[in-house]
C-alpha cells in the first residue's frame, strides 16, 4: 500500500544576482531560477514522486530573499516514515550548499494548505544608499545589495509625504510592468503600510567618515503587481531628487496607465529583498 504525501510548508532565503528569479525555468538556460535548484536538491530525499515546490511570491532577476516560502508534498517509499522538519531542513540544505540558498524553517501542514493563496500578506524592504556621487563610491561589501540614485543625497521628507499617497486601495495600473499575465489581473491592491527609515549597511560602522548614509523603504500587502515595487520605489526617489513633487504621486495613481510611468524611473533589482509571507 502507497502511503499518502505528507505536505510541508519551508521558509527559505537567496541571494539573488545570479538567478533569472525565483521561478522554474527550463534547464537549457545559461541562467536558471531558485526553484530549479531546490527541486534538484529534493530529488536526492529519494521521493516516489518528483518534488514539486510551490512558491509564494514571485521575484525577478537580481531579486533576493531574506524569507520567501514553498509548499511541497513528499511521497516516500512504502514503510518510510515522514521526514520530520529538522531532517527535512538539513537534508535540503546539505544539497544546496554550493548555492546561495537556505533553507530556514520547515513545518507539516495540511494537504489543503496553499503557499501562495493562504498567504495573509508579503512585505518587501528596498534598500537605498544616499551620499554617492559615483558609483564606485560604493562599498564592496555592498555590491548588489542597494541602489546609490545619482546625485547623492535625497529630500527624505518630501518621499515620505509622497509615500501616504500609496496608501490604501488603489487601481495601481501606472505602477505595473506589462507581462502575459497583465490580461487576467485586476490592478487594484491594497497597501497596508509603506514606511521610510534609516537603516545600517554591511560593516557600515567602518567607514562612517565618508558620510554615506543607508535607508529602507518598506512596503507590506496581500500581494502586488509586477515590478509594484520597484515602480513605486523609483517614483519616490524621483521625489527625492526633486524631478516630481509629492503631490504627482497621486496624479500617476489617478491616470492609471502603465504608460504614464515616467521613463527610466524604475528602480535596479539589486536593492530588493523579499522580507517575509505572513499567513
Amino acid at each position: 500500500m502507497i502511503s499518502s504525501p505528507t505536505r510541508y510548508l519551508v521558509f527559505f532565503q537567496y541571494f539573488g544576482t545570479k538567478y533569472s528569479g525565483v521561478m522554474e525555468t527550463s534547464n537549457g538556460q545559461s541562467i536558471v531560477g531558485v526553484q530549479n535548484y531546490l527541486q534538484k536538491a529534493a530529488q536526492n530525499l529519494k521521493p516516489i514522486v518528483p518534488i514539486k515546490f510551490c512558491i509564494s511570491s514571485r521575484t525577478d532577476t537580481g531579486v533576493h530573499a531574506l524569507c520567501n516560502s514553498a509548499h511541497l508534498d513528499i511521497q516516500r517509499a512504502p514503510g518510510k516514515p515522514a521526514f520530520n522538519e529538522k531532517q527535512l531542513i538539513y537534508s535540503l540544505n546539505y544539497h544546496l550548499r554550493p548555492e546561495p540558498i537556505r533553507i530556514l524553517n520547515a513545518y507539516r501542514v495540511a494537504n489543503s494548505f496553499h503557499a501562495r493563496f493562504s498567504a495573509l500578506s508579503r512585505t518587501y524592504v528596498y534598500r537605498l544608499l544616499m551620499g554617492c556621487t559615483h558609483h564606485s563610491e560604493i562599498p564592496v561589501f555592498e555590491r548588489d545589495l542597494c541602489w546609490a540614485p545619482v546625485g547623492g543625497h535625497l529630500n527624505v521628507p518630501a518621499m515620505q509625504d509622497a509615500a501616504q499617497f500609496l496608501l490604501g486601495t488603489h487601481d495601481f495600473s501606472t505602477f505595473r510592468s506589462l507581462n502575459s499575465e497583465t490580461p487576467f489581473q485586476s490592478p487594484i491592491r491594497t497597501i497596508l503600510q509603506v514606511d521610510i527609515r534609516p537603516s545600517s549597511g554591511l560593516l557600515s560602522h567602518h567607514y562612517e567618515h565618508r558620510g554615506l548614509e543607508f535607508w529602507e523603504l518598506k512596503f507590506r500587502s496581500r500581494s502586488f503587481l509586477y515590478r509594484q515595487v520597484r515602480r513605486m520605489v523609483g517614483a519616490l526617489v524621483a521625489v527625492g531628487q526633486g524631478k516630481l513633487a509629492p503631490h504627482h504621486i497621486k496624479e500617476l495613481l489617478e491616470i492609471k496607465d502603465s504608460r504614464a510611468f515616467p521613463s527610466n524611473a524604475m528602480a535596479p533589482p539589486s536593492g530588493l529583498f523579499l522580507k517575509s509571507v505572513e499567513y
